[in-house]
């Protein structure tokens, strides 16, 4: 006849006490550890009679020591111990921190404590922390610059416009040079009018959303257009505007302002030679989905060769000396932001497409 082993024998809590690769502890209201699993001395690299004969606070880092005093009164009147966090020291002087789950038993003045090594946790965390003071330090010192940049541009930008004020353009005959003062202080007042909307935006950075107001493409395309040199090669750029598909959308005016300047000033820049430029604004609806198309018949770039670069900051695939890679990543970056999409298409000596999808 086959003999089974007990339920006692076959399920001996020493050995799942020895074997566990948790920190398993044993400790008395009187401060010292009565018992501690082998994982536990692997750890701290003390022996179990070395963590048996001194007090529970050698053990633990100088600044821990008195929170820890203050969770063990509270496991002595009776209260489990959930998740605390603490750091001890190890034999060769390291640090761990070690995360708590502690029950007493006050019949026996003992406490009972299953323990997790999380150090690895914690220096993310730490690391984390540091970068996010980096971050919002870098924030600070951005805005600091903007604020300032913004400030003082709006001086002379002031100053032109009082010299505008108190030209007398009667006595100018000529009507192409009256156009072109009067382009002038379109243009200056636009700049104005730009420096305090940056400014304001930049004021509400904080919130956790970017304002949002409902606006008219066309009046938005139209107040752009008005300051950018719409010349290539010594011929009028031609502009199409065709917002009938929809006119309206809600976004932030200083990011879709942003975009036009960007998208356009490019077609502009890179006109292909000898060919009339023609820029397309356009709306279009897609499966219910409203996006605004950006197109020109520039000199385009190869796509294929550029598809993973042409958002990112400081990317340039002409040799233009106005190129700086800064435009096509401020515009990837207000339309993502406002929850919307991006797609280009471009083929040299046939133009560019932008496609921006609206949430």
């Amino acid at each position: 006849m086959t003999e089974y082993p007990t339920l006692t024998d076959q399920y001996k809590t020493e050995v799942f006490f020895d074997i566990s690769a948790d920190l398993f502890f044993i400790a008395g209201y009187d401060g010292y550890f009565k018992k501690v699993n082998p994982a536990v001395c692997h750890l701290l690299g003390y022996t179990e009679a070395e963590l048996l004969a001194q007090p529970i606070n050698t053990f633990i880092h100088p600044d821990d020591l008195e929170r820890t005093a203050q969770a063990r009164e509270s496991v002595k009147k009776g209260n489990p111990l959930l998740y605390f966090e603490n750091r001890y020291l190890t034999k060769s002087g390291d640090v761990v921190w070690l995360s708590w789950t502690s029950t007493p038993h006050q019949a026996h003045g003992l406490v009972y404590a299953i323990a997790k090594e999380v150090t690895q946790r914690k220096q993310l965390e730490e690391e984390r922390n540091k970068l996010l003071t980096t971050i919002r330090k870098i924030n600070h010192d951005l805005k600091k610059i903007t604020y300032t940049a913004s400030h003082d541009l709006r001086s002379p930008v002031n100053n032109l416009l009082s010299v505008f004020e108190l030209l007398d353009v009667s006595k100018i005959e000529d009507p192409e040079t009256l156009d072109l003062i009067n382009i002038l202080k379109l243009t200056t007042t636009s700049l104005k009018e730009t420096l305090n909307d940056y400014v304001s935006n930049i004021s509400h950075q904080d919130d956790l959303t970017v304002s949002v107001e409902k606006l008219s493409l066309t009046e938005v395309a139209q107040k752009v257009l008005q300051f950018i040199p719409l010349q290539s090669n010594g011929t009028k750029v031609t502009v199409n505007l065709n917002f009938d598909a929809f006119d309206t959308v809600s976004f932030n005016k200083v990011y879709l302002e942003s975009i036009f300047i960007n998208l356009i000033t490019n077609a502009v820049k890179y006109t292909q030679p000898g060919v009339p430029l023609v820029i397309t604004l356009k709306t279009q609806m897609e499966n219910g989905v409203h996006q605004l198309v950006i197109a020109d018949n520039g000199c385009g770039f190869d796509i294929e060769k550029v598809k993973d670069k042409i958002f990112g900051l400081h990317q340039k695939f002409h040799q233009h000396e106005d190129s700086h890679g800064i435009g096509l990543y401020l515009v990837y970056n207000h339309v993502t932001d406002m929850g919307g999409q991006i797609a280009v298409s471009s083929e040299i000596g046939k133009g560019t497409t932008f496609t921006i999808t609206f949430k």
